[in-house]
């Protein structure tokens, strides 16, 4: 089927589009496709679904001169074929159509470089729809498959071998699905979840998290997929409990800590947000890196917690104690203790001198709110001790650089007409000390 609808995204999805440098165009190019894809769904589904194919088959032509290293490409073409593989299935295509639009894609498949449509494999049976299709594409590949798997020297790969797995998996051949894979000399995740989804599928449940379980190799590269696919599995037939505690602390992803509490939360929500979080940091470590998280949770005694961790960051800290300065003083005085002791033993990726003045400024304010100026004084004092920080640095290269912030962050510095220093004095309590020396 030829569309009729003049797609924009084809002239800036041509071969050999984008050069080297060409990541974040490429990715705002993506952005646009997605867009005038979804908008002519609304009309045309069909339409819509053949703009999907034209797209995913030009993905490796455009993008093939790309620098990938960052993994931000790889990323965008994931979320694109995300939104876009639904939109191809549920197409009200014949069956004449959609074997065209697949016979396109195992084409680009053939021809893919870096497998950006390792997605569209996993998801063939699907996109096939039609049994007659998935019966096709199964045996097409089922005999090679075996053949690479069984008589050929270890390490052979078939390309598609996810679109053969995908149509058994969804054409319901469980058993031809099991036995193919019981032909691997090594079990690897990618392939073999399908199998486990198989067994799911039949009710096999606890057969099923066996399977994965025994996926998992000693490096634990695919740990993350299989807790999160056996997680699935007894939240769905209702033992979340249990999910949790053997699957659910470890599964969560995300760019950051407090992402994966968030996310946790989000799959458990009849959970007690504290135990939740005190269970996440027993389980995952570096109590540290929870900071952000349990503040963000309104656990502060949590929170101070993790801060007392040398994981926390000190730059993180300093952020909270000016965040938390005017609503709560005194935990904003604590966590601001704790940042500058922090940065004056030498701590935190490569401290700027105005970090340090920072954290001393609004350590001072939050601890002025609540009357304990003296206090907050005494604790920078004693942070900052010479012997103190010597003993603590001796064998860090960093420690020079540690000590030059040291002796500047115990000066105030007033700027003269906004463009210079003017002048250099101690403020921080009645034994004043001339550092100017050790600052240069």
């Amino acid at each position: 089927m030829t569309s009729g609808h003049r797609w924009a995204f084809k002239t800036r999805f041509r071969a050999s589009a984008y050069s080297w440098h060409g990541s974040a165009l490429a990715s705002k190019r993506l952005e646009e496709a997605v867009r005038e894809i979804n908008s002519v769904a609304k009309s045309d589904r069909v339409s819509a679904a053949d703009g999907c194919v034209s797209l995913m088959e030009r993905l490796w032509p455009a993008l093939e001169h790309i620098d990938t290293s960052s993994g931000a490409l790889g990323g965008a073409v994931h979320r694109t074929l995300t939104k876009l593989i639904p939109i191809l299935i549920s197409a009200p295509a014949d069956v004449r159509t959609r074997s065209a639009w697949l016979e396109r894609l195992f084409q680009a498949v053939m021809d893919d470089g870096v497998q950006y449509l390792s997605p569209v494999e996993d998801r063939w049976g699907e996109i096939a729809v039609y049994p007659v299709l998935m019966a096709e594409y199964a045996e097409r590949l089922r005999a090679l498959i075996r053949r690479v798997w069984v008589e050929e020297p270890p390490g052979g790969h078939v390309i598609g071998t996810a679109i053969c797995l995908s149509c058994l998996l969804e054409a319901r051949r469980y058993g031809d699905l099991i036995e193919l894979l019981a032909c691997t000399r090594m079990k690897r995740w990618h392939w073999h979840r399908f199998g486990a989804e198989a067994l799911a599928r039949q009710g096999a449940w606890d057969a099923a998290i066996a399977y994965a379980d025994g996926c998992r190799s000693p490096q634990g590269y695919d740990d993350r997929g299989i807790d999160r696919f056996c997680e699935d599995v007894l939240i769905k037939i209702g033992r979340t409990d249990e999910a949790y505690h053997r699957y659910g602390l470890k599964a969560a992803t995300g760019p950051t800590y407090l992402a994966i509490f968030r996310e946790t939360m989000k799959r458990y929500p009849e959970r007690d947000r504290r135990q939740v979080l005190l269970d996440l940091i027993e389980a995952r470590g570096e109590r540290g890196k929870w900071f952000a998280a349990a503040k963000d949770a309104g656990l502060l005694d949590v929170a101070l917690q993790c801060a007392r961790d040398f994981a926390a960051e000190p730059a993180t800290l300093v952020r909270a104690t000016r965040d938390f300065t005017a609503k709560e003083p005194k935990f904003a005085a604590e966590i601001g203790v704790i940042a500058l002791g922090r940065l004056l033993a030498g701590g935190g990726y490569d401290p700027g001198v105005f970090l340090i003045q920072e954290a001393f400024s609004h350590l001072t304010e939050a601890a002025s709110r609540f009357g304990a100026r003296d206090w907050a004084t005494a604790q920078v004092r004693a942070s900052s001790t010479v012997p103190a920080m010597r003993a603590e640095n001796t064998s860090n290269p960093s420690w020079p650089n540690a000590w030059r912030v040291l002796a500047r962050s115990r000066f105030e510095i007033e700027p003269k007409n906004n463009t210079a220093i003017d002048q250099i004095r101690l403020s921080i309590g009645d034994g004043e000390t001339n550092l100017e020396g050790a600052a240069e």
